[in-house]
């Protein structure tokens, strides 16, 4: 059954048309994909996300992907999250080793998640053995509170880079922003992001950043969780983590 799903989902258009040509002349894309999963069913899985142990008030599992050589979607194993202070200054995460629990099995066995990676690496171009990770991130609560805790506007230390909205309930704010420059003197495009929406952009080109949050209802609890998924690493940090950690992983090589 489930072979025969990723067959039909990659005889048809996975990506809307607008995305490449996006990405071709303005290095970002925005597009909604909830017709290509079963949204209800992920949002299941925010339910048992652990807290954060780096960052207060977030919660957040990951995991280390690759496509093999015959074409599957695999967890790697266990690496740590390794941002060097160049692309990422704040300092919860800034030259820090930080280590989370893995996404849970359940969830990469399912078919869709397979066919959303395999489209992802497909629409970036990634090959056989390339690292790739993949995070389910987000904050919920009752107070106002910086999404990004501290970031700012930042780079993540990659090429390859997609933000896809899980969850967005009882927020006003957390609006994502894309910047030509660092300082945020260039804003070239601020977008409201539901949940099912993914921003794509090439990270190594530009910068990204969010506003804060808050309750649209100040009585009700808020939440906001998404997938971060990138590849092709420009942070030497992280690179000599992969490198350490999967000795035949294609990296890609700065240095």
């Amino acid at each position: 059954m489930q072979a025969t799903y990723l067959k039909s989902v990659d005889q048809r258009q996975y990506w809307a048309p607008h995305v490449h040509n996006d990405l071709a002349h303005q290095d970002w894309s925005v597009t909604d994909i909830r017709a290509q999963i079963d949204l209800e069913a992920w949002q299941r899985y925010l339910i048992d996300i652990p807290r954060d142990p780096y960052v207060n008030q977030r919660w957040k599992r990951m995991a280390w992907l690759h496509m093999t050589d015959e074409g599957d979607i695999a967890v790697m194993g266990e690496c740590p999250m390794a941002q060097g202070g160049k692309f990422n200054d704040a300092e919860s995460m800034a030259d820090k080793l930080r280590y989370y629990p893995e996404l849970e099995q359940s969830f990469m066995a399912r078919s869709d998640v397979k066919a959303f990676v395999k489209a992802w690496t497909e629409l970036w171009g990634i090959g056989p053995n390339e690292p790739i990770l993949m995070q389910i991130t987000g904050v919920k609560g009752t107070e106002k509170l910086d999404p990004l805790q501290g970031q700012g506007i930042h780079a993540d230390g990659c090429q390859c880079l997609s933000i896809l909205v899980l969850s967005r309930e009882n927020v006003r704010g957390a609006d994502s922003y894309l910047y030509a420059d660092k300082a945020g003197e260039q804003l070239l495009t601020r977008q409201v992001l539901e949940p099912g929406n993914i921003l794509h952009l090439y990270d190594d080109r530009l910068f990204h950043g969010a506003d804060s949050l808050e309750q649209e209802d100040p009585t009700a609890p808020y939440e906001r969780f998404i997938i971060i998924i990138n590849s092709r690493f420009v942070d030497s940090f992280q690179n000599r983590m992969l490198r350490r950690h999967f000795p035949h992983a294609v990296l890609n090589d700065i240095d």
